[in-house]
């Protein structure tokens, strides 16, 4: 007979009752060393499709694969313990159709272990989204401005800004609301749309450059730090210069090294100490 342990990581559905009662704060990690330290004071840790950019170097998201990002999940999932942890599908991987979508989804939590899947798009989404939900994959929609659309988009553009535009992003959030998405990420949108979709959605909508008035906010972790170069997007804040810090280490560890310091006999292994005098 097999045992159920009890749950200690935060579920899906407890994220879905936080809606009016407990901001969500996450953020993204993309390996083991991030996802330890955010662990246990995030609510949500998200390995986004930027990781391409982050820990690749690409230009955008399109490039990264499926299992790529169900690697780089997995390594977040053995790291952790309280974080609920939802991965993103990767352009090209749901899009053709809700099996294809189902398919991959599937995969991926397999080999990660991951909670949910987020997946971009509008209105043309919701029946693969309504298609997950139904077969046990949790989903956290993406709506507004979509990396993953950017040829589309003409770049990485707010959206929202004329009624037109609002009024279609709105629906695509309700869309995949009534299609059982348990969330809703809101980016780079108008602040006053990011208000008016969280006040109109029973699920929660969570910002990144949207509004304050989002149930939750997600920024990637390395802008937040000091870590993405010198261009901080205008939707984040960078709370401390850790790219710094690692520079000044690293040039001491160098300097240390090109003058014989270090390694130290301590550092070495079958010296003998010195005995210490009576």
């Amino acid at each position: 007979m097999s045992v159920h342990s009890e749950a200690r990581r935060i579920s899906v559905p407890q994220l879905m009752a936080y809606k009016g009662q407990k901001k969500i704060a996450a953020l993204t990690a993309y390996g083991a060393p991030f996802a330890r330290l955010l662990d246990d004071v995030l609510d949500m840790i998200l390995i986004g499709d930027s990781t391409a950019m982050v820990a690749y170097g690409l230009p955008n998201t399109l490039s990264i694969t499926a299992d790529q990002l169900a690697a780089h999940a997995a390594a977040v999932v053995r790291s952790t313990s309280h974080a609920c942890i939802i991965v993103d599908m990767p352009f090209g991987s749901y899009q053709e159709s809700p099996q294809q979508a189902f398919s991959n989804a599937a995969r991926v939590l397999a080999i990660s272990g991951a909670d949910g899947i987020k997946l971009e798009g509008g209105v043309a989404l919701a029946d693969t989204t309504r298609f997950l939900v139904d077969r046990g994959i949790p989903v956290l929609a993406h709506v507004g401005l979509m990396p993953q659309y950017v040829n589309t988009m003409g770049g990485f553009k707010a959206q929202g800004m004329n009624d037109e535009s609002a009024e279609r992003i709105l629906e695509d959030a309700l869309a995949h609301e009534k299609a059982g998405a348990f969330g809703v990420v809101l980016e780079g949108v108008a602040e006053a749309l990011g208000r008016r979709i969280t006040e109109s959605l029973g699920i929660p909508s969570i910002g990144i450059g949207a509004s304050p008035a989002c149930d939750g906010q997600i920024l990637v972790t390395e802008d937040i730090l000091g870590l993405s170069g010198s261009r901080i997007p205008k939707f984040a804040r960078q709370y401390s210069d850790v790219g710094a810090v690692i520079r000044s280490a690293v040039e001491h560890y160098a300097a240390d090294v090109r003058n014989g310091t270090f390694p130290a006999l301590e550092n070495c292994f079958g010296v003998k100490r010195p005995e210490t005098p009576q």
